[in-house]
Formats: C-alpha cells, structure tokens, sequence
C-alpha cells in the first residue's frame, strides 16, 4: 500500500490543547428552547499547503443547566487561525469541546469551507444528549 502524503500530520489532533470555553447558568433550564450562533469568519490552516482555510462555523443547540459564554467562544475560535488542522478534525474537535463545556440537551455543528480549487466541504456533527 502506498503511504499518503497525508499520513501522520493529524496524529495528535484529539489532544490539541484549546483555549477554555466558558459558561453561563442558564435561568430557563425547564425550557426546551434552541439557540443558533453563527461565525461567518473563521479561518485555520490546511495541514497539507500550509494556506489558510475560511469557513462560517454555525453552532445550533438546545441549552441544559448552562449557556456557552460569546467572548470565551471568540477567543476559542480565533485560536484556530494558526493551526493546521483538516475541515473535518475541526468540525468534530470544536462539538466535544464545546459539549463538554456546556453539557447541551443537543447540539449541532456545522461548517461550510469556502472553495478551495472549486470544491467547497461541508462538514457537520451533531451531539443527541444523554
């Protein structure tokens, strides 16, 4: 099998260490309601060129005992602008991080990748509660 140029530069990428995601109590917590938060632009590295990615981030889900705080939230996703990291990895690294924080009755996490030689990604994860 032929190794892929890809092979090894998204080994330790479950373990990156993010800056924290703060919270809020939520005074509505009997209340099923959803909150939508959109960051129209985000941008990391692609792994592979070394360019930067650009992509709106968009954040749905529906709060438990706890809001995700925005500020914390700005500065957790400006981290990203210098790290190389593939569409997907991110997408995924930013729900766990972001559950684990917050502890949602569900969320979803979707980011639309502007086009990178034609083709755009769409990448998107979603957490179902306990």
């Amino acid at each position: 099998m032929k190794k892929s140029s890809y092979e090894g530069l998204q080994e330790s990428v479950r373990n990156l260490k993010t800056p924290k995601l703060e919270v809020w109590k939520n005074q509505y917590a009997d209340k099923e309601y959803a909150i939508t938060i959109e960051i129209p632009e985000f941008t990391c590295i692609c792994p592979k060129t070394g360019l930067p990615d650009f992509a709106t981030i968009r954040i749905e889900y529906s709060p438990d005992k706890y809001c995700i705080e925005l500020k914390s939230l700005k500065m957790y996703t400006i981290f990203y602008r210098n790290v190389g990291i593939f569409h997907e990895h991110v997408i995924n690294k930013i729900l766990e991080d972001f559950v684990k924080a917050c502890k949602p009755r569900w969320a979803k996490i979707s980011g639309i990748f502007n086009p990178r030689g034609g083709i755009t990604t769409t990448v998107i994860r979603e957490y179902k509660g306990k």
